[in-house]
């Protein structure tokens, strides 16, 4: 039968080798998604109109099963980390860019008309002015984004791409061992806790200020 920690002797990972790469795949994602929403949030906080159709767009695509999306891209990324990652990277900026418009959004007018009067332009009034304010706003987004990617990895299998932990899922009903379905839920479930756990850290270090 074998035991938790046992994996198939086809795989070419260990178990901390899959949670690596599980990590590599889910985070990656995440970490463009906020590249591209921190300027695309800052477009849409500031040109109200292009909000609405943005979220639009967002939601669509959002609204879209994971599978159907990972298939769709086969075609032209073949089963590769790419074909997993950019729907990851999608569904990334459907929470992200509302967090980061609402948390830009939330500065008072008065606290613009100060940094406009200390002779602050558009971009430094961005970065060191609303960015900061909007800190507990944008990791609440960061949060959800970051743990819903780690559970959708594993989705990547089931195309017969490399899904990482989700490895085990397909090798639990080809092997017949449920336990190795149990190592790929138990252990997905703790890295969304604990790296959850670490973004909840980093926001209070970075906002010293805000009320936990």
């Amino acid at each position: 039968m074998g035991g938790f920690f046992d994996l198939p002797s086809d795989l070419q990972h260990s178990w901390g080798g899959l949670i690596l790469w599980h990590l590599q795949l889910a985070l990656i994602p995440v970490v463009f998604g906020l590249l591209i929403a921190l300027p695309v949030g800052q477009l849409c906080a500031r040109y109200r109109w292009l909000y609405g159709p943005m979220l639009s767009v967002s939601t669509v695509l959002y609204s879209l099963p994971s599978l159907a999306f990972f298939v769709v891209l086969i075609d032209w990324t073949g089963q590769s980390d790419t074909t997993v990652e950019i729907p990851l990277t999608v569904y990334s900026l459907v929470v992200l860019i509302p967090a980061i418009v609402d948390g830009v959004r939330s500065v008072s007018d008065e606290t613009h008309a100060a940094a406009t009067a200390m002779g602050f332009g558009p971009i430094r009034r961005y970065l060191q002015v609303e960015l900061p304010i909007a800190v507990p706003a944008i990791f609440a987004g960061l949060r959800v984004a970051t743990v819903s990617s780690i559970s959708l990895v594993s989705v990547g299998a089931l195309i017969g791409n490399q899904g990482a932990l989700g490895n085990l899922l397909a090798d639990a009903s080809q092997y017949h061992r449920p336990i190795l379905a149990w190592n790929s839920v138990l252990t997905t479930a703790v890295l969304a806790i604990l790296i959850d756990g670490l973004l909840v850290l980093l926001r209070r270090l970075l906002t010293p200020w805000a009320v936990r």
